[in-house]
């Protein structure tokens, strides 16, 4: 009989959402709840496909302020997969580490919790009789700066070797780097799998061996957007595993964009959202489709577009829960005005936009005044938040230019007649 295992990853059990919340209640309470109804679904599929463990490369939780509430939803679910025989092997990640309750709970009989020693630990066997061993080293504070590897011992002699390691690997942008290691190192130390966890976008780094980042299971903003689910693998008699994956997302964040050149009235720029978005509502299959909506491109439109933001926002919103299961996280707008066919067809304000586009915001006092303006901005947000608006010099000359035309476009669009609008 072949040796079948989920997994997963990066679960963050009621992550708090507060920004998205803000903006919208009832979207707020949907994403909350769909890292709890990932993990059921998880559960579900493990169940159905009868499989033998499941994996959990860390992080279940989300840090310091998980709830006695989180505890017990957790248990529950660890009980269901017990009364089905399934064993479940985990270790801590950097958010797990930061938990009073990660060091009070008990798990149930079928749950082994990985120490900081790295000491395997018999998972089963092959209907051949070659065991199945799994390896894990866990967190024991929220910060690995060194490799964990060299805690890890060799492979198990004649036996599949399966590794749980939390680490960002070489590094990931937006992530901090936590237990580095490199692919090289891992391949070479004799595992036959790798179940890796902490990068929230699946990647398959090697097939032989395998060394696998699922993701996590469910996304909970638009930056950990694309489908989102868990690795069931099958270790074959003879040893060889192979992988599929399977979604369990509630929610699926996307960005959408919307090409609007061509488009000159407001019912037009309507129909080609709701085209956009029904193609993408079916390829979220089965899940909630939560969209920001890029409109680009050189349409008439485009000083309305920004007037009317609001107006826009709400008729969009409304279409998407005309369809179902679809929203709408933000718009944002990247649309400009067609170039007029001469200069004597240039009402004042497309001459203004002219003269503020080629001339003011290229201008260097202009954007030296502009510098000064968001330096001091991002000297009052926290270093992560300001590494990520402007890592470096390039960073900050592109977000100064893109602040620049969008503020001039802002003013231009509330200056614009009906007569520059068609």
């Amino acid at each position: 009989m072949p040796f079948r295992f989920i997994h997963t990853a990066d679960l963050h059990l009621d992550s708090p959402l507060t920004s998205l919340a803000l903006r919208n209640a009832e979207l707020g309470d949907l994403v909350r709840g769909a890292t709890r109804k990932a993990l059921e679904r998880i559960v579900d599929l493990a169940i159905a496909q009868a499989v033998d463990a499941v994996i959990v490369a860390g992080d279940l939780y989300d840090g310091s302020q998980t709830s006695m509430a989180t505890a017990l939803f957790l248990m529950g679910q660890m009980r269901r997969l017990e009364t089905a025989g399934i064993r479940v092997f985990l270790i801590r990640g950097n958010h797990d580490a930061q938990s009073q309750i990660t060091r009070e709970l008990t798990f149930p009989a079928n749950v082994h919790v990985f120490d900081g020693r790295g000491k395997p630990v018999k998972a089963g066997a092959l209907g051949n009789g070659r065991e199945i061993h799994m390896h894990g080293v866990s967190f024991a504070q929220p910060h690995a700066p060194t490799s964990l590897l060299p805690t890890y011992r060799g492979p198990v002699a004649d036996a599949v070797n399966i590794g749980l390691m939390h680490t960002s690997l070489a590094g990931a942008s937006s992530h901090d780097p936590y237990a580095p290691t490199s692919i090289t190192d891992l391949a070479a130390h004799g595992f036959d799998y790798w179940a890796l966890g902490h990068i929230h976008q699946r990647r398959v780094h090697l097939e032989k061996p395998w060394i696998v980042m699922p993701g996590n299971p469910q996304g909970r903003d638009i930056n950990e957007g694309g489908a989102k689910g868990v690795t069931l693998a099958t270790v074959a008699e003879d040893g060889t595993i192979t992988c599929e994956e399977h979604g369990v997302a509630v929610a699926m964040f996307e960005r959408l964009t919307l090409d609007l050149a061509g488009i000159d009235d407001w019912r037009g720029m309507l129909d080609r959202a709701e085209t956009v978005l029904a193609r993408a509502r079916e390829a979220a299959a089965g899940a909630h489709l939560v969209a920001r909506l890029i409109l680009t491109g050189a349409t008439p439109l485009a000083w309305r577009l920004r007037r009317d933001e609001d107006l826009l926002l709400g008729e969009l919103q409304n279409l998407a829960a005309s369809l179902g299961d679809c929203w709408i996280e933000a718009v944002e707008l990247a649309v400009s005005l067609p170039l007029a066919a001469s200069s004597a067809d240039a009402g004042p304000v497309t001459e203004l936009s002219r003269l503020m586009h080629e001339d003011v915001v290229q201008s260097h006092a202009f954007r030296e005044e502009l510098r000064e303006t968001v330096s001091d901005l991002l000297r009052q947000l926290p270093k992560e938040a300001r590494s990520l608006l402007a890592a470096d010099e390039t960073a900050e000359e592109a977000l100064l230019s893109d602040l620049a035309l969008q503020g001039s476009d802002a003013v231009l669009a509330r200056l614009g007649g009906d007569g520059e609008r068609t």
